[in-house]
């Protein structure tokens, strides 16, 4: 993209704030150029929120049920996947899918419920229960 058509559409997602965009300068070097953001950008990051929340009123659902723990939605609630979540935590994803459980994540030992909170920006009770 040439310096001139960096997009300055803006995008509310960003909340005011510009963001880096790489482009080529006159001279043909690459640059990094401040961008307000664009339209298409603003309603992809929408649609992308609105499913994250989605899957975390899915995953409370699932915890108030007993069909899973509230590792599963605080894990949406903080926009994460599952592979998001076990490159934050160094935990092995089928290790992850199983404190997924209720039963074995009511058994998780302190510290693993603790790599849990600090890669979560939570406390270990805040993890331990839903809003």
């Amino acid at each position: 993209m040439d310096l001139q058509n960096v997009p300055q559409e803006g995008n509310k997602t960003l909340g005011g704030h510009r963001k880096a965009v790489y482009a080529k300068d006159a001279g043909g070097h690459i640059v990094a150029v401040a961008s307000k953001g664009w339209e298409v950008e603003e309603i992809v990051t929408s649609q992308a929120v609105e499913e994250m929340r989605a899957l975390a009123e899915t995953a409370r659902q699932n915890a108030i049920n007993g069909l899973s723990s509230p590792l599963e939605y605080w894990m949406y609630a903080r926009r994460m996947d599952l592979l998001l979540l076990a490159q934050s935590t160094g935990i092995w994803r089928w290790r992850i899918r199983r404190h997924l459980r209720p039963e074995i994540f009511a058994r998780l030992s302190p510290n693993l419920l603790k790599r849990y909170a600090e890669a979560l920006g939570l406390t270990i009770q805040q993890l331990q229960r839903l809003p």
